[in-house]
C-alpha cells in the first residue's frame, strides 16, 4: 500500500470516530432531555396550607371523614370546617369571611353567594337529600306520616323556613295541604334533631342522612311527600379563596369515586 492511500484512510478513520463520538454526546444529551421533561411532566402537583370550608349542617359528619382522609393523600395539607345553616354561612362569605369552599344544602341558599359575585365559576352539585321524619326511639306516638304530625298535644320541632330543611319541610307540607305550628324553628338541621335526641321534642323534620348518623338515639319514618322537595346539594370555589390550588382539590376529591362512596354511605343520593 502506498504512503499517500495509507494517509488518506488513517484521515477518514479518525474523522468517522469523531462524528460517531460526537453522535454519541448528542444522543446522550437528547435522552437526558427527554427523561428530564418527562420527569418534570408526570411529577404529582404538591398543595399544602389549609383549606377553610364553609359547609351546610347535614354535611358535618360525612365532610369531617373526607377532610381527614383528604389531609392523609395530601401531606402537609388542613381542612377547616365551619358547619351551619346555609343562609347564615352565606352571610358570612358575603360579609367577607376568609374561605376557599361553599357547600350549600340548596340551590337557593348558593345563589345568595353568586349573585354577590363571590363564586369562582359556577357551582356544581355533588348530591342530593331527603326529609325525614325524626322520632323518640321506638316511635311511642305511633306517628307513621306527616299528617300525623298535625295530632294535639304533639310536640314537633321544623327548620327555620329560611333555611334549607325548613324551606323543603314547608314545601312537604304545601304538598300535602297541611299546615303544622310547631313549638320551636330552629336555625339548622342539627338543631332541630337535637331537640327530639334530648326528648325535648316528640318529632322533627330532618333530613333522612341526619336520622341515620344519629344512629338509636332517634327512629326515622319516611313520608311520600319528601319526594316533592329533595334538595340539590351545590358546591363552589369562592373568588377571593385564600387556597385556592389546595381547594380545587377538596373539591374535585369530594366529586371523587372515593368521595361519592362516603357521601352516599351517610344516606346521600347522587346528584
Amino acid at each position: 500500500m502506498t504512503r499517500s492511500v495509507r494517509r488518506t484512510l488513517r484521515t477518514t478513520g479518525a474523522g468517522a470516530a469523531a462524528l460517531l463520538a460526537l453522535s454519541a454526546c448528542s444522543s446522550a444529551g437528547d435522552a437526558s432531555s427527554t427523561s428530564g421533561s418527562s420527569a418534570s411532566g408526570n411529577a404529582p402537583k404538591k398543595i399544602s396550607g389549609t383549606v377553610t370550608v364553609f359547609a351546610a349542617a347535614s354535611l358535618k359528619e360525612s365532610f369531617t371523614t373526607l377532610g381527614k382522609d383528604f389531609e392523609k393523600a395530601h401531606p402537609g395539607t388542613r381542612v377547616t370546617f365551619s358547619f351551619g345553616g346555609s343562609d347564615s354561612l352565606a352571610a358570612g362569605i358575603t360579609g367577607g369571611a376568609p374561605t376557599d369552599v361553599f357547600a350549600a344544602a340548596s340551590a337557593k341558599t348558593m345563589s345568595i353567594v353568586t349573585d354577590a359575585g363571590d363564586t369562582a365559576g359556577a357551582p356544581a352539585t355533588f348530591v342530593r337529600n331527603t326529609l325525614e321524619i325524626a322520632t323518640l326511639p321506638g316511635n311511642p306516638d305511633g306517628i307513621s306520616s306527616l299528617k300525623d304530625l298535625t295530632k294535639p298535644g304533639l310536640k314537633v320541632v321544623l327548620c327555620d323556613r329560611t333555611v334549607p330543611c325548613g324551606a323543603a319541610a314547608q314545601k312537604s307540607l304545601d304538598a300535602a295541604g297541611l299546615k303544622l305550628t310547631p313549638v320551636s324553628y330552629e336555625q339548622d338541621v342539627k338543631s332541630a334533631l337535637t331537640k327530639v335526641e334530648l326528648k325535648e321534642a316528640d318529632a322533627a323534620v330532618v333530613y333522612k342522612t341526619d336520622v341515620k348518623s344519629a344512629g338509636d338515639k332517634v327512629e326515622g319514618v319516611e313520608f311520600p311527600e319528601s319526594a316533592d322537595a329533595v334538595n340539590d346539594y351545590p358546591i363552589t370555589l369562592l373568588k377571593d379563596a385564600p387556597n385556592a390550588a389546595a381547594a380545587k382539590e377538596f373539591i374535585a376529591y369530594v366529586q371523587s369515586a372515593e368521595g361519592q362512596k362516603v357521601l352516599t354511605s351517610a344516606g346521600f343520593l347522587n346528584p
